[in-house]
Parts: C-alpha cells; structure tokens; sequence
C-alpha cells in the first residue's frame, strides 16, 4: 500500500509540475519569433496591414513577429498550413472573409474547416467595397444604374476583379432583381485600365484598390456596400440608402491561431492588438490602407465569422459561385 501510495503522489507531483510549466510557457509569451502567415502575395492590403501589425507587436513584445507569404488557391494553401501548424502560439495566420467564410461554399475541398481548425484572436479590419464608374460616365447613383440595366443591354455591365467583388454583384442582382451583368477579371489592375480608358462602364472593388483614382478625379464613387457610411468615403452614399434595405457587404482581416492554442495565448495577443488598434497613428495608416478599424475581443471575432457564413453560404449556393 506504500509503495501504490507513493506512486500516485509522484504521479500527482509529475500532473501538478505539468501543469504548472504550460501556464508559465503561456504566461511567457512569446519567447521566440513568431510568424504570421498571409495566404496572398506580398503587396496587397491584407500583407501590407499584417506586416503594420507584426512590427508593432515586435515593438510591445520584444519578440520578432515576422510576415510569411504562402499564397495560391485563393488563399488556402497558406491557410491550411497554419491549420495543421502546433498550436503553440507561434504560427498564426491574417484570416479574410475569403478564407474563413466564402471559400468552404466555393471550393470543393479547402484543406481545412475554418471554423473547428482554428482560434479566433482578434478583428483587425473591416472594408467595404465600393460600385464606381468612369468620371466621365451619366450615372450618379445607383438607382440610375439599376435603370439603365433594365432598359438595355450592355449599358451597365459591371466588371468583376475578385471573389469579394462577385459576391457584391450577385447579391444586388439577388436583392433588386436586375438584369445586371458582370465582366470577370483577373485583379484591380486590369479592369481598372478598362473602366478608365472607356471600354466599360462600371465596376466593384474595394476603397484601397481604387482611392488615389477617386481622389485623383478619374473614378466617381456611386454607393459603398457597408451598412453605414464610411470614413474613408464620407461622401458616399450606402447601397442601403439608396433604395437596397438590408444590404451589406464588407471584406475583413482577422487574426487566428491553430485550434488548441492556449487561452492566455489568445488573451495576450488580443489584448496586444487592441493596444495596437487604439494607436492614433494606427487609425492614420489604416485610413490609408482603405481600413475601418477593428478590434473587440476573441469571441466577438468568432460571432461575426459565423454569422457571415450563415449569412453568405446560401447566397453562394443560389448564385452557384464556384472557384475556377
């Protein structure tokens, strides 16, 4: 009876020792570099606003927080990587609405379940997108839009640079009914060059792609997508307001873990970033960016991806969107 007793005291010390090291391996982070994944090439508003963040936490951690691009298949090869990475706290990935709502309901296979294969950490950004036309163009609004597409042909087609920006297409088609027609490119550049120079009449994108050519006078903003105005283009009337109730639509960047990672992991990375997000000079260069702001705390972040899933799922399927 000794000898058992003795067993399960050391078996006691050994579970209590354990435990005790996780939470000081928690309560130490990070004590060594940390990679941030971003599905997308370098360049981009989402690479760009990541490596903002990453420096920053560098600054309030003393630990390096680097920016690893792993792009292709929209986003999901670099995000299943970071899916199937230990849940450590030292592999993250930037998440978008693209790989953590839209791509399950357009891929046949991701490689991962975007919302069991990962933590929420923290919102980082919201951006809508935006409907504009050429500056010399007729159209005003988007009702004149809308008009213009039901009496002919071709007067309105509407080119379409990306997945966030078709989805934007076919929820006004669903929502209004009308016979709008959209011209799939393959980025901002291209179908900027043909809205400018006039081969065609309109197009959706988000404010970042398009800002210095609304500024610049060559482009005229018709209506934003978010459900309120936004700073970036105070001036410019909702979807909503212009006779579409209910309508929304916003891309986003939010930070998450591998699923497993440790609580007081989240909790420092979310309370870092929202020091971070608090920064006047943050809200600057995110207002750049074509950024409204984010933040909020771990659950916040996953209430809102599953209501967009809830939300954007069977607007795919009816439309039958599909990955090329």
């Amino acid at each position: 009876m000794r000898h058992a007793a003795k067993l399960a005291l050391v078996a006691a010390v050994v579970a209590i020792a354990g435990t005790g090291t996780g939470t000081a391996r928690a309560d130490d982070y990070p004590s060594k570099p940390v990679k941030i994944v971003v599905a997308y090439q370098a360049g981009q508003g989402t690479d760009v606003a990541t490596r903002y963040i990453a420096e920053k936490l560098t600054a309030a951690t003393g630990q390096t927080f680097f920016v690893e691009n792993r792009g292709g298949a929209g986003g999901n090869i670099g995000t299943e990587m970071v899916a199937r990475a230990a849940a450590d706290g030292y592999t993250l990935t930037m998440g978008t609405n693209g790989t953590h709502v839209l791509n399950q309901f357009m891929y046949a296979s991701t490689g991962f379940n975007a919302e069991t294969g990962f933590d929420p950490i923290v919102l980082l950004g919201t951006f809508p997108m935006v409907l504009l036309a050429q500056s010399a163009s007729p159209f005003v609004s988007l009702q004149e839009v809308l008009a213009a597409a039901k009496a002919g042909p071709k007067t309105a087609d509407i080119g379409i640079p990306s997945t966030t920006a078709r989805l934007v297409f076919e929820f006004l088609k669903e929502k209004t009914g009308s016979p709008l027609f959209g011209v799939p490119y393959k980025g901002s550049t291209a179908v900027l060059t043909d809205v400018l120079g006039g081969q065609l009449p309109l197009m959706i994108d988000t404010v970042t792609a398009v800002r210095p050519q609304v500024d610049a006078g060559k482009l005229k903003a018709l209506a934003v997508t978010s459900a309120k105005r936004t700073s970036l283009l105070p001036n410019i009337p909702t979807v909503a307001e212009q006779g579409v109730p209910g309508f929304e639509v916003i891309a986003w960047n939010a930070l998450y873990a591998p699923r497993g990672t440790p609580p007081a992991v989240i909790a420092r990375l979310n309370s870092e970033v929202n020091k971070i997000l608090a920064q006047p000079e943050t809200k600057a260069r995110f207002l750049e960016l074509g950024f409204d702001i984010g933040g909020g705390t771990a659950d916040d972040l996953g209430r809102f991806a599953r209501a967009e899933r809830t939300k954007w799922g069977p607007v795919i399927q009816k439309a039958g969107m599909r990955a090329d």
